[in-house]
């Protein structure tokens, strides 16, 4: 999975200042710059979609960053759109202020590759390093050269640990 974040990550799909601090306005706000995206087949569908899934249950992960998503038919690939909010989104459902938000939509074929995304955000968001540097960023370029680092940084070989080697029959 080498590089999925630079993949789905453009600037153009990145707000740096929500306006809304309510998380139905914030979300359609953040969900929104996925309208027109090649791979959403049908935005309403998809925004319907997204919606339902943030009543089923909290998508905040502490740390103040929620991945609201949707596994549906109106995505072809996995899409993401990303917003940040100086003042803080209130996300009633889970009772956490966010200030990061990842929207993803995913098919509902590729549960695999929504997981493999999904661990890999939470292993650059476990790293308060990384989280200021995203707080911090001052540009759309920015945000994504912070977690396109972060993640070349999860994916590089460990310092003094010999690969896995496949054993000889």
């Amino acid at each position: 999975m080498a590089g999925k974040i630079a993949q789905l990550l453009d600037p153009a799909r990145i707000t740096l200042d929500i306006r809304s601090a309510e998380s139905t306005d914030a979300l359609r706000e953040v969900a929104g710059l996925l309208e027109g995206h090649p791979d959403v087949t049908d935005f309403a569908g998809f925004y319907r979609d997204l919606l339902a899934r943030e009543r089923l249950d909290s998508t905040c992960l502490g740390n103040e960053i929620a991945v609201p998503h949707a596994r549906t038919e109106n995505v072809s690939r996995i899409v993401m759109a990303v917003g940040r909010s100086t003042r803080g989104v209130l996300f009633e459902n889970g009772r956490q202020t966010v200030r990061l938000m990842f929207v993803l939509g995913t098919p509902v074929a590729d549960p695999g590759g929504y997981l493999q995304l999904l661990g890999v955000l939470c292993r650059i968001f476990k790293d308060p390093s990384n989280r200021a540097a995203l707080l911090a960023a001052a540009t759309p370029e920015d945000f994504v050269r912070v977690m396109l680092v972060a993640e070349a940084r999860l994916l590089a070989p460990v310092q003094g640990v010999a690969p896995a080697r496949t054993p000889v029959t």
